[in-house]
């Protein structure tokens, strides 16, 4: 018995170690083998139920994935629909309709194409198949430009963007501009969106050595702990109802994250309910030649 059990034992390193049938190889006969078969066969069962968990997780993780793109699109194709139909039921005919369900459907159209083309890019970025054109860039020139195109979404909730700056000297940093633009925009509307009404975001620049840590911070009712780890999936809301009214395609915090950890950096998220939330990440600093 002792021998077969040997016999077996030898195929099963074999195999564990990728030696090729045939290979000939003394077996220690004063080796404890029954031991030595319990130790494999339990190292064998811990990895293949790990790899099951991790495609359990990978499987639960694409029927999330799929479910939320056919509910996202569900909403905007079931507007254009019914759009559609009432004027072919008689609303082109009314100059009350016709024009605005015409517009309507419009919107539901973009918000579509915006979604599609936001998957695309998430898509390419985790393929590295769009690269980024890293430039030396001031980033407080780069925040006054995001700050003016938001400035009226501000405005519409009474929120204050307020910039707390290390000081008045530009602030080079070695980055994307387009892509850290895109950063900046969706962290500063997230925060519009989800602020207090009459409430702040602030900006805020701190010298971490070779880096500079950016932080948009709000004072809105903030998130709570379970929701944090999951914030940057994507589709993954905290208020599903409120950001698709306000239109969100739930893909923004996906691409930040994407965009930033391209640039070889970090973002983190801190939160608590009824205390706001802070985005904050890290962008290489750089010497103007």
């Amino acid at each position: 018995i002792d021998r077969k059990i040997k016999i077996i034992y030898k195929t099963i390193h074999n195999l564990k170690v990728g030696r090729k049938k045939g290979v000939i190889e003394e077996i220690d006969v004063d080796k404890d083998i029954l031991t030595e078969v319990r130790k494999d066969v339990i190292e064998w069962d811990l990895r293949n139920r790990r790899e099951i968990e991790r495609l359990t997780d990978q499987e639960k993780f694409r029927r999330e994935f799929i479910g939320n793109v056919s509910h996202e699109l569900k909403t905007p194709l079931f507007s254009i629909q019914g759009y559609i139909l009432t004027l072919l039921e008689g609303g082109l005919e009314d100059p009350k309709i016709n024009i605005s369900y015409l517009q309507k459907a419009e919107k539901s159209v973009d918000r579509m194409i915006d979604m599609v083309s936001d998957l695309d890019e998430i898509a390419k970025l985790e393929t590295s198949q769009l690269t980024m054109q890293f430039s030396t860039v001031d980033i407080y020139k780069l925040l006054d430009e995001v700050i003016d195109s938001l400035e009226f979404k501000a405005k519409e909730k009474n929120i204050k963007l307020i910039v707390k700056v290390i000081d008045e000297k530009p602030l080079w940093v070695k980055a994307d501009p387009v892509r850290i633009t895109q950063v900046l925009t969706n962290l500063i509307i997230n925060s519009i969106y989800y602020g207090k009404e009459g409430g702040r975001t602030e900006i805020r620049f701190f010298d971490f050595d070779e880096n500079v840590l950016i932080e948009v911070a709000d004072n809105g009712d903030g998130i709570s702990e379970e929701h944090l780890p999951r914030l940057f999936e994507r589709f993954y809301r905290v208020e599903k109802s409120r950001s698709r009214n306000d239109g969100g395609s739930g893909l923004g915090l996906a691409i930040v994250k994407h965009i930033i950890e391209a640039h070889k950096q970090t973002i983190n998220v801190r939160s608590s309910l009824n205390k706001g939330a802070t985005f904050s990440f890290t962008l290489a600093k750089a010497t103007k030649k």
